[in-house]
């Protein structure tokens, strides 16, 4: 600051500036404020008179810059607007508190001692003073206009960033974007926090903020003219019902596009949420705001066809910094989704003016409000937090209650679903970062991926060069983009292996004078125990399974021969059955008593045994089953509630043995299983893996239609025993989008 006598240019815009000012004060049943706003722009004018900023512009221009923020922006009152033009008075000057209180009374004393003791919340390095940031919060036991007079503060200096070096607009913006703009937010300020994010990315990122700028204007005549397309009919529809109301096609925030393009990867164009039709009516009395902002959609919805999953219903549960209002999203002009926002006057002051305005409303509202709540809870936390360090996390932790957001470790924000992990954050910042992610550090501490994050956690994403994308880093995301990102990169991943894997097995087949057929890869299929010939390829691919032994599977039988070890309980004919039973017998077969079971030990498909399994019901170790000794004295296996074992039982119990299942270890056992749910990408592969990862089954055979959104299949695999296929069944049932999963008894081959 220089000291240099103002001129009577200087003069003159100062004075139209405190004009400007008395003209944006609100209507006061005072008629001694508009006198006390002149004693207070006079002590002020007096105590900076010889004061210049770096920009050489005179000092008093800056207390009333942001005291007109005050009046015009937030909608203070006049006790807010003094304090405003006095906020660097004892700060700066040889003014005291007592000259302050002599003046202007104990009130705007406390507020100006508040905006002091917060006056180095940072200092002229680049080093964040958690102290002082702790002492800013300590304001709120007192009075909440202390922390909004700061914000306006830092708002004009946001504005008039220029006059200083870069390396002062860096650590300006930075400390901007990290703490004044989420706690603009949290205060409901929405447009004091979108100016100042749009000021933090014209000096952080200049390029990126210009060539977002002109591609808005070049393409504001073209929006001006959709805009006013799609607003025609509804103007049209609301003056027919006596509406009161204005609206109007706002673009996005210059930092929201940004931030959207660099979170999803794309283009300006390729943003089609680029503004937003707002809807701001007067509401009528005696019927609720609630019921008037939905019956004005419904008449929006009359014209345009909704997207009934993009409402967003603050009007019943307004956000924890007291917005309100309806959004929804509906198909416009040219195939074109059109946000609408839609909200009262008293919803929109509240939206552009966020805790100021929430005061004027106070009183229309019969319950403590969401943002009452959070100040008393950093009350509490300042009451119950000695380290100013420790207060930092956790205010951060509270600073958006209702909202996941996440703060990145230069100081952005991103914003997640709740229980939104380590590895959701990682691929929100770009994919590549997520494939590589090999564990974070939150709040400086070491985590794994599937660490569960909370609001106000600052991340730092560790990677590895090498990528190690896992399948079941699926069961660690909640977010489309990191599922999806996921998929993408192990569907690439897989189809390299499988290539390889191929080109592995045609080198060695050739080595050997061999050409690969379909005879030959099923062989290898069955042989390696593998799934099918892509999961056999894939396998060679990775590692898992090695060719050296290939000539002896090739010249193996590789037909399987499976062992399976039960006790056939050979009994003598059933005793003879009392009339009062006889009804039982013909639905539960009735089966022997034997002491001296018969252990038998063969292969499925050796000559000369002397049982089989019977097709109609295909019973499997664990399935209560019986015996029919036929003519040849063959004895057919069958499950005690099959319907051909009742008839049998009915018609020939002379000619059923009892049998019962030794415990069995072998997985050796046929059964097929029928699947049906709604369709979705990577079914097949959740199936397949619970069978085979989850729960070691072998698949003989997998076969899955799809149509019309829907999907059913067949599998045939090899479980141990019953127990084990009911646990397959239950754990299949666990997929999301499966509806039914039955066992089918009767197997054709």
């Amino acid at each position: 600051m220089r000291n240099i006598v103002q001129t009577d240019k200087e003069k003159e815009r100062i004075n139209r500036m405190f004009e400007e000012l008395l003209s944006s004060l609100r209507k006061s049943d005072n008629p001694e404020d508009n006198d006390l706003v002149l004693k207070a722009f006079r002590l002020a004018s007096e105590a900076h008179k010889d004061m210049r900023r770096k920009s050489g512009e005179p000092y008093i221009v800056h207390p009333l810059s942001v005291a007109i923020i005050v009046s015009r922006e937030l909608g203070l009152g006049t006790n807010s607007v003094i304090s405003a033009l006095l906020h660097d008075v004892v700060e700066d000057t040889d003014y005291t508190l007592d000259d302050v209180k002599n003046n202007f009374g104990d009130k705007i004393t406390s507020i100006i001692d508040g905006l002091t003791k917060i006056s180095g919340v940072f200092d002229k390095n680049s080093t964040l003073q958690l102290e002082n940031f702790k002492k800013l919060l300590l304001t709120l036991s007192d009075d909440v206009r202390v922390i909004l007079i700061k914000l306006a503060d830092r708002l004009d200096n946001m504005r008039t960033l220029d006059s200083l070096p870069e390396n002062k607009q860096l650590k300006i913006a930075g400390e901007t974007l990290y703490l004044f703009a989420p706690l603009a937010h949290r205060l409901g300020l929405y447009t004091m926090k979108t100016e100042l994010e749009d000021l933090a990315l014209k000096y952080q990122n200049p390029r990126a903020y210009n060539e977002i700028t002109k591609k808005i204007k070049e393409s504001e005549k073209k929006r001006i003219h959709f805009i006013n397309k799609f607003s025609l009919p509804i103007i049209e529809k609301l003056n027919e019902h006596n509406i009161s109301f204005d609206i109007n096609g706002r673009p996005k925030s210059i930092f929201s596009i940004w931030n959207k393009m660099v979170t999803k990867n794309v283009t300006f164009e390729e943003i089609y949420d680029i503004f937003a039709i707002r809807i701001v009516f007067e509401p009528k009395p005696g019927i609720p705001e609630k019921v008037q902002c939905w019956n004005i959609y419904s008449l929006i919805t009359d014209i345009y066809m909704p997207k009934p999953e993009r409402i967003r219903d603050w009007v019943s549960s307004p956000k924890a910094n007291g917005y309100e209002a309806l959004h929804g999203t509906v198909m416009g002009p040219n195939g074109r989704w059109v946000e609408v926002q839609i909200r009262t006057t008293r919803m929109d002051d509240i939206a552009e003016r966020g805790f100021a305005a929430h005061w004027k409303y106070k009183n229309v509202e019969s319950q403590e409000s969401e943002l009452d709540k959070w100040i008393e809870r950093i009350r509490l936390l300042l009451d119950n937090n000695s380290d100013a360090s420790e207060f930092v996390d956790e205010f951060k932790l509270n600073l958006f209650t209702s909202e996941i957001l996440v703060f990145t470790p230069k100081g952005g924000f991103i914003s997640l679903p709740k229980d939104a992990t380590v590895l959701d954050f990682a691929y929100e910042i770009h994919t590549e970062i997520g494939n590589k992610a090999i564990g974070a550090k939150v709040n400086h501490k070491l985590v794994p991926l599937n660490y569960k994050l909370s609001s106000g956690d600052q991340v730092e994403v560790l990677t590895s060069d090498v990528k190690r994308t896992q399948r079941e880093w699926l069961d660690q995301v909640n977010t489309a983009k990191a599922k999806a990102s996921i998929k993408s990169a192990l569907k690439a991943e897989t189809k390299i292996l499988i290539e390889k894997g191929k080109k592995e097995i045609e080198k060695k087949l050739k080595e050997i004078n061999l050409h690969p057929n379909s005879r030959i890869i099923k062989k290898l299929i069955r042989g390696y125990n593998a799934q099918s010939k892509e999961d056999l390829y894939r396998q060679i691919g990775e590692g898992i399974i090695d060719l050296g032994n290939l000539k002896k599977i090739l010249r193996k039988n590789t037909k399987n021969k499976w062992i399976r070890y039960w006790e056939l309980n050979v009994g003598k004919n059933f005793p003879k059955v009392n009339k009062s039973d006889q009804a039982e017998s013909k639905t539960r077969p009735r089966v022997s008593e034997n002491k001296s079971p018969v252990i038998i030990r063969e292969g499925i498909d050796e000559p000369g045994k002397n049982y089989r399994i019977a097709k109609c019901c295909s019973p499997i170790p664990g399935d209560e089953v019986v015996g029919y000794k036929s003519p040849n004295d063959m004895i057919i296996i069958h499950k005690s509630k099959c319907p051909t074992a009742t008839k049998l039982m009915s018609s020939h119990g002379n000619l059923i043995v009892s049998a019962k299942w030794t415990t069995h270890k072998i997985l050796s056992f046929l059964a097929r299983i029928s699947i049906k749910g709604i369709d979705s990408i990577g079914i097949v592969n959740s199936l397949t893996s619970v069978i085979s990862h989850d729960l070691n089954a072998n698949i003989r055979k997998i076969i899955v239609e799809s149509h019309d959104g829907l999907f059913e299949g067949t599998i045939d695999l090899y479980v141990h025993d019953t127990k084990h296929l009911n646990n397959l069944i239950m754990n299949m049932f666990k997929i999301k989008g499966v509806i039914s999963v039955k066992r089918i008894e009767n197997i054709e081959e």
